[in-house]
């Protein structure tokens, strides 16, 4: 049985369905909460932890536990509450725990759980004599993880998905503050989503794969590791080079590609400026409609609305904000927005990746129309696009991949303006860059090709170069 157990309902778990499933651990049960907590963790008298219960999280966006759980669970029809529960792996009866108290919920509520087979609604005894507490982590502290050195912590999954739940950013920013690493342990047959693969971008945070032949690598680099001095470390192979896991090598061709779209705007400030509608724009372009729903984690739980999210930016300021979209599920895309205030306005850094099934034509005619659309309406600053093979459902698996190709890149406007026009221009490019925007101070749109020959990345090297000789 895994660690982690969900109860998907269609009702909102309210207090008195949430203490019937804190009975799980027996009915003499002492509650202490507080009026802002998101995660209750149930300890035994002597203080160890059993059961983190994270805030139940209604998701309006259909296809989200598909995309996360797999097909095989039967999810309500959206909105339903998202409930889940986290087991001690360092305590064998928590996993029973677990699964009892999300049987409970979906016994009073309806719904269904996942894995299948996982909850339940019997008692649980408890490796302590006594009653088990439950209680709000203190303000500050480091959320609960499986193992805490002074350098690293490390949680382990096991999903099909590992995804960046609210809880693990939560754990991701707690470990950023604390000065430690994250190190995220996994069986080979986990799958990182695009969200977390894009926060986890790379060492001292790592993806150690357990592989039972391999032992532990990698999953972003295939370098083999090591447990040594309280973290996960390279090992060197006999030559004294960075050793490689056999498991990490790539399965085979794919027929299968992602379409990545990767540009900043720059806006003025302004009372009615509504943040968004350049990554709405984007999606309208590529896939012939708006994004599904935005939120902070994943799940992806709210309905798409620009003016929601800007509010919550709003709010957030002047910290940044780091916010996520998705598409309709029988169109996979992800996209990551980070909002952040500058000098003179506010900037936006986007990344959306569309999945293309096999036999499906990238959408590469509708690129300089988007560049086009970006340029005159949305600020843009710089868009590259690249395509290469990868899983059409964007998750990350623990092989090598195939490396992108570039498609195309664009130079708004200002940076046009920076660098000189008719030295923007003369590229040492094969072919000539598309003007787009007013003619008086147009951006220009650089082709590099289909996106099917990786060698084209000497070309986007000789254009940076280019550009950069005129700024110094």
């Amino acid at each position: 049985m895994t660690k982690d157990v969900i109860a998907l309902t269609p009702a909102m778990p309210d207090p008195m369905a949430l203490l019937a499933g804190l009975h799980a651990g027996g009915p003499d049960l002492g509650v202490t909460t507080s009026a802002d907590d998101a995660v209750i963790h149930l300890c035994t008298p002597t203080g160890r932890r059993l059961v983190s219960v994270e805030a139940p999280v209604v998701v309006h966006t259909p296809g989200e536990a598909e995309r996360l759980l797999g097909s095989q669970v039967a999810v309500p029809e959206v909105p339903f509450w998202w409930t889940e529960a986290r087991a001690s792996t360092a305590v064998p009866e928590a996993e029973d725990l677990a699964g009892s108290f999300c049987g409970r919920l979906t016994l009073l509520l309806g719904g269904t759980s996942w894995p299948p087979g996982a909850a339940t609604v019997r008692v649980v005894d408890t490796p302590d004599d006594g009653e088990i507490t439950a209680a709000p982590a203190p303000e500050g502290a480091l959320p609960a993880v499986d193992v805490l050195t002074d350098s690293t912590a490390v949680v382990i999954v096991d999903r099909p998905v590992v995804a960046l739940t609210a809880w693990l950013s939560h754990v991701l920013r707690a470990t950023v503050a604390s000065g430690r690493a994250l190190h995220i342990v996994t069986p080979p047959h986990a799958r990182l989503s695009l969200p977390l693969r894009t926060a986890l971008t790379g060492p001292p945070n790592r993806w150690v794969v357990q592989d039972p032949d391999d032992g532990y690598y990698d999953g972003l680099s295939g370098a083999v590791l090591r447990w040594q001095d309280g973290t996960f470390a390279p090992a060197p192979d006999q030559d004294g080079g960075p050793a490689v896991a056999q498991a990490f090598r790539p399965p085979g061709s794919t027929a299968e590609r992602q379409l990545t779209v990767s540009f900043r705007t720059h806006h003025a400030p302004a009372p009615d400026l509504v943040l968004g509608r350049g990554l709405e724009a984007a999606w309208q372009h590529l896939t012939g409609a708006a994004p599904a729903g935005w939120g902070t984690a994943e799940p992806i739980n709210l309905p798409w609305s620009p003016r929601q999210l800007t509010a919550l930016a709003r709010d957030r300021a002047p910290d940044p904000s780091h916010l996520l979209a998705v598409g309709h599920r029988d169109r996979p895309a992800l996209a990551t927005l980070r909002v952040q205030r500058t000098r003179t306005g506010l900037a936006q850094e986007v990344t959306l990746a569309l999945g293309l099934a096999a036999g499906t034509p990238a959408p590469l005619d509708a690129v300089e129309p988007l560049a086009e659309a970006l340029v005159t309406r949305h600020g843009l600053r710089t868009l590259l696009v690249t395509l290469h093979p990868a899983r059409a459902d964007l998750t990350a698996p623990a092989h090598l991949q195939h490396p992108p190709a570039p498609v195309s890149f664009t130079l708004g406007a200002a940076d046009v303006r920076a660098v000189g026009g008719a030295h923007a221009r003369r590229a040492p490019l094969p072919q000539r860059p598309t003007a787009l925007g007013p003619a008086a101070e147009p951006a220009l749109h650089y082709r590099f090709g289909d996106g099917t020959d990786p060698a084209a990345w000497g070309d986007v090297d000789r254009l940076t170069r280019h550009l950069s000789a005129a700024r110094t």
